[in-house]
C-alpha cells in the first residue's frame, strides 16, 4: 500500500476503532439505576515538553462502574476504562482502577491504568504499552455530574526501547447515568 494512501486508512479508520471502543461500554447501561459514570475530557497532551512542537491537545472519554468495587485499607476502588486521542492522531486506550477520597466538597480521585499507545503522527513514547498515573480534583455541580481537574503522567516504566513520558492536563465533565 503507498504511504498517501495508507495515511488515508489510518486517519479513517483509528477514529472508529476509537469510537467503538469508547463506546462499547455503553451497552451495559441500565437506566433505571445511576450506577455508571461518564466523562468526556479536553486538555493539553505533553504539557511541559521543553520542545513545543510535541505538545498538542487531545480528547477523551472514560467509564467507570460504581457497582463495581472492592473494599480495601486503602478505599473503594473500582475499574475505569477510556481513551483519548490526540490532535496529532496518538491514540491511548486504557483500562485500570480508581479511588476516591471526599474532603468536603472536593473529590479527589487518584488512578493507575495500563493501556495501549499508538503514536501517529505525534511523540513517540517508545513502546505500545504504556502506564498512566493521574490525579483528579473534582466537585459536584449538579446531582449526578461533576467537574474534574486531572493531572497525568504516561511512561513505560523504562520496558520499551526509550522512555520520554508524558504529562498532561485536562478538564473533564463527568455524568451519572
Amino acid at each position: 500500500m503507498n504511504k498517501k494512501l495508507k495515511m488515508k486508512h489510518d486517519q479513517i479508520i483509528k477514529p472508529i476503532l476509537l469510537i467503538i471502543f469508547l463506546c462499547f461500554p455503553l451497552s451495559f447501561v441500565n437506566s433505571a439505576e445511576k450506577n455508571h459514570i461518564f466523562s468526556f475530557y479536553s486538555g493539553i497532551f505533553d504539557v511541559i515538553d521543553k520542545e513545543k512542537d510535541e505538545q498538542t491537545s487531545l480528547l477523551g472519554f472514560e467509564h467507570n462502574n460504581s457497582d463495581l468495587f472492592k473494599d480495601t485499607f486503602l478505599g473503594k476502588f473500582s475499574p475505569i476504562s477510556g481513551g483519548f486521542i490526540t490532535q496529532k492522531n496518538s491514540i491511548y486506550l486504557y483500562t485500570g482502577v480508581q479511588t476516591q477520597y471526599e474532603l468536603g466538597p472536593l473529590k479527589i480521585t487518584p488512578s493507575f491504568a495500563p493501556g495501549y499507545y499508538e503514536k501517529g503522527n505525534g511523540k513517540n513514547l517508545g513502546s505500545v504499552l504504556e502506564f498512566k498515573s493521574e490525579i483528579k480534583i473534582g466537585f459536584d455541580i449538579l446531582k449526578g455530574a461533576k467537574v474534574d481537574f486531572a493531572y497525568s503522567h504516561i511512561s513505560n516504566n523504562e520496558w520499551g526501547n526509550i522512555n520520554p513520558g508524558v504529562n498532561n492536563q485536562n478538564i473533564s465533565f463527568s455524568k451519572s447515568f
